[in-house]
């Protein structure tokens, strides 16, 4: 059986067409898959379950459609979206998957992350990812007003997209030196990411022999999927309109 994974739709009411493409990808492409993994960031912003507007809605109900079609859908938090919670995803008919998890494609352990704590030369904002990501901020943020919450979210973003320009480009990737930590720590041979906007397989060294890190692409200029099944895995690119 086929499973995809995607991440980086950054979906948002400014970006219509990501939000088309996405729609069309759920009604022509996913069907008949397995499962979808959608590992983190599908919105630009997520605020709480009880903010969701018009176009949140209508992803929700597509989601519903294909799990009810028989496809698995699971969803992890990226570092935009880490709010999205429980209500959600009974809207939507999906799984809420933890950062670093494990599954298993063609009898193959994969492990699943977003991507974002692997940055660990970024220490600025593995800084400010702790404290919004620590117990009592996922507590607190849902239950402050709307208002508020919308504030916060534009200055995270405007500081998050303005400190990203200023910053060398190793540092706001993957530090090689955690990747291998974590695959090992995890006994796994094959890791599949997303959060740096580098499509691409790349061979990892591993004490226990050569294995591979996926990363999947964002969703701006074009779409991305990998697709796994009994052949391997396949990153492809496709035209959003």
């Amino acid at each position: 059986m086929t499973v995809l994974f995607i991440s980086d739709l950054h979906l948002e009411t400014d970006r219509p067409d990501i939000t088309r493409a996405f729609l069309r990808f759920l009604e022509a492409r996913a069907p008949g898959a397995e499962a979808v993994y959608i590992l983190g960031d599908l919105f630009e912003v997520w605020i709480g379950d009880d903010a969701m507007d018009e176009m949140q809605h209508r992803v929700a109900a597509a989601l519903r459609r294909l799990a009810g079609q028989g496809t698995q859908v699971y969803v992890m938090h990226g570092n935009r979206d880490f709010l999205i919670g429980q209500a959600f995803c009974r809207l939507a008919g999906c799984t809420l998957l933890p950062e670093g998890s494990i599954v298993r494609v063609e009898n193959e352990a994969v492990l699943l992350m977003h991507g974002d704590s692997l940055c660990t030369l970024d220490e600025g904002y593995q800084r400010l990812r702790r404290r919004l990501r620590n117990r009592f901020s996922l507590w607190l943020l849902p239950r402050l007003p709307l208002g508020v919450r919308r504030r916060l979210a534009r200055k995270l973003r405007n500081a998050s997209q303005n400190q990203t320009r200023q910053k060398a480009s190793e540092i706001v990737d993957v530090t090689p030196a955690a990747v291998r930590e974590t695959m090992t720590a995890h006994g796994v041979g094959t890791l599949i990411h997303g959060h740096t906007h580098r499509p691409a397989i790349h061979e990892v060294a591993l004490e226990q022999g050569r294995g591979k890190r996926i990363v999947l692409g964002d969703w701006d200029r074009q779409g991305w999927v990998l697709e796994a099944d009994r052949r391997g895995f396949r990153l492809e690119s496709f035209p959003l309109s």
